[in-house]
């Protein structure tokens, strides 16, 4: 597969992160959930590196990495959205301590996040 059309592949995974995480949600998997949404967003990011600029995106988990490499102009809402999820995300990949987590992440906070991972998912495949 080409370059041309591997970002509708990183574009796909990226949905299925996506609805991974609304199931996860569903089910009460909080933590998993955030993980998911990380996930997502990075492999959007991942696909939008392909389709502008033809190249092979790093193995780097960060987003705010992508979002420099990508030049990607941000309201300062979704920037700060971004790097707070960024900074969570290795906490949900390798807790130290699941509990205390589960008890941070409230059915409203997740909900809240997994809300605002669709809305820049969205954004990012517009660019």
């Amino acid at each position: 597969m080409g370059y041309d059309t591997k970002h509708e592949e990183w574009y796909f995974q990226s949905d299925y992160d996506l609805e991974t995480a609304f199931d996860m949600f569903k089910s009460g998997r909080y933590v998993y959930c955030i993980f998911m949404c990380h996930l997502s967003l990075e492999k959007v990011m991942k696909g939008l590196l392909v389709k502008n600029r033809g190249e092979f995106p790093s193995k780097s988990h960060s987003l705010i990495y992508f979002v420099e490499k990508l030049e990607l102009k941000l309201e300062d809402s979704y920037y700060e959205f971004l790097f707070m999820l960024n900074k969570i995300s290795v906490p949900t990949r390798y807790p130290e301590d699941l509990r205390k987590l589960v008890a941070a992440y409230t059915k409203d906070r997740t909900e809240d996040i997994l809300n605002r991972t669709k809305e820049i998912q969205l954004w990012i495949k517009q660019q």
